[in-house]
């Protein structure tokens, strides 16, 4: 991981537009959706991220070919010759798992290392391969590798334990080629997965209920290539959105899709934005002190886990105390001794952060230790006095594409330092 750091002058109130990129999370299975079907598909509004561009190198990897188009991705999937991925790839990022699904559709045989990816807590593969036994697939756990196999997909009627997102969505690829009927029952219900039941669905599929809790997967024999347009990053935006309350700000956020953030927006009029909403932007203004909120995460469409550090960070300089309960990832706290150093005041019990709110943040040195974790530093920052150091920006690359050149047009102050001391 390259030692990039930021270097970011707070207390600039940020005005202006920012558009929001694709949607990372709805990229990466959209990417190996690709591998269903033989020929090329053409996926737009795909961000330039490290998450896509090792994603690309795990697809190229088994034979596919890739390439940039008139900022269009074009993946021909013709080739697909590998069903084996070593260590050094999968250990690169978690969603590389989104592979098994695919793979055994079309080749009836996979072999993938244990996926890696951020440190905030156990996401076992558990719910994945109970979801492909049920489909017909025999699974071998072995010196950390998962190899599995079948004679031919059969339809089932699956029960996950847990809303799992990955495990939705390797099951829905690996059904919609399967015989017969696939009911998901307690799928997750997240946008991404609409998204992904739409381009499925554009490929010759026929999978209905996405966004809702059971999923009906009707096989086909065939699938063939499609075009597809990703949806916003609804992470991104609510983040953006966070920047503009903390910096007293007024910033309109571009290419979001409202009904995704609704619990973003609720809970930022709680603490006294003033936010208005239009058919694909949202323009947030604040003026004056933020108000102490309390936040639980929870599976879509409750309040995002993948925003709780951006909101942690706003919290810390909000009126009054503020708790925050973590229902989703364990180790979803990393980023409180980061905040602690800018000054914020944070007790953590158990899942459990109490936030006491204090007038203003102070520059210091501090370290991303994980994609969001990055994000609320990097929030935290612009509305601290004087500098502040933000090191290991890697992981913030992995999920927002041209940061620093979008939060500049803001009028943020900032800039990116590479190891060799050279200015980015």
């Amino acid at each position: 991981m390259t030692m990039d750091r930021y270097v970011i002058t707070g207390k600039q109130a940020l005005s202006g537009a920012i558009r929001v990129s694709g949607a990372k999370n709805a990229s990466l299975p959209l990417l190996t959706a690709t591998l269903l079907a033989e020929g090329t598909s053409v996926l737009f509004d795909v961000p330039q991220l490290a998450d896509v561009t090792h994603m690309i190198e795990v697809l190229e990897h088994l034979g596919c070919q890739a390439r940039n188009q008139n900022e269009a991705v074009l993946i021909d999937a013709g080739s697909l010759r590998e069903w084996v991925v070593d260590e050094e790839l999968m250990r690169r990022m978690r969603a590389s798992n989104l592979i098994l699904g695919p793979i055994l559709a079309r080749h009836r045989r996979v072999k993938i290392a244990m996926p890696g990816g951020c440190a905030i807590g156990s996401r076992p593969m558990d719910q994945h391969l109970k979801g492909l036994k049920d489909l017909g697939v025999q699974v071998k756990e072995k010196h950390g590798y998962i190899e599995a196999w079948t004679d031919g997909l059969q339809g089932a009627d699956i029960y996950l334990d847990v809303p799992s997102v990955g495990a939705t969505e390797n099951i829905m690829m690996a059904a919609v080629l399967a015989k017969g009927t696939t009911l998901v029952h307690n799928a997750a219900r997240e946008p991404e997965i609409v998204d992904l039941q739409n381009f499925l669905n554009k490929m010759g599929a026929k999978v209905r209920g996405a966004g809702m809790d059971v999923l009906r997967i009707d096989g086909v024999e065939s699938l063939h290539p499609a075009e597809h347009t990703v949806i916003p990053d609804r992470i991104e935006a609510g983040t953006h959105m966070i920047a503009g309350v903390m910096t007293q700000g007024d910033v309109l956020v571009e290419n979001v899709i409202p009904e995704h953030l609704e619990p973003v927006i609720a809970k930022l009029r709680q603490a006294g934005a003033n936010i208005e909403v239009y058919d694909d932007s949202i323009r947030v203004r604040q003026r004056g002190k933020i108000k102490g909120v309390d936040i639980k995460t929870l599976p879509y469409p409750g309040f995002p886990t993948d925003m709780q550090p951006q909101f942690m960070a706003m919290l810390a300089i909000a009126e009054g105390t503020s708790v925050i309960t973590e229902t989703i990832f364990e180790n979803r706290f990393q980023h409180v001794d980061e905040l602690r150093r800018l000054g914020a005041q944070i007790r953590v019990d158990g899942r459990t952060a109490v936030i006491r709110g204090v007038e203003t943040l102070e520059g210091a040195f501090v370290e991303a230790t994980d994609l969001r974790a990055g994000a609320a530093l990097f929030l935290a920052a612009l509305a601290a006095e004087e500098a502040t150091v933000l090191e290991k920006v890697a992981h913030i690359d992995r999920g927002y594409e041209n940061l620093e050149e979008k939060y500049r047009r803001l009028g943020a102050r900032l800039r990116r330092v590479v190891p060799n001391n050279k200015e980015a």
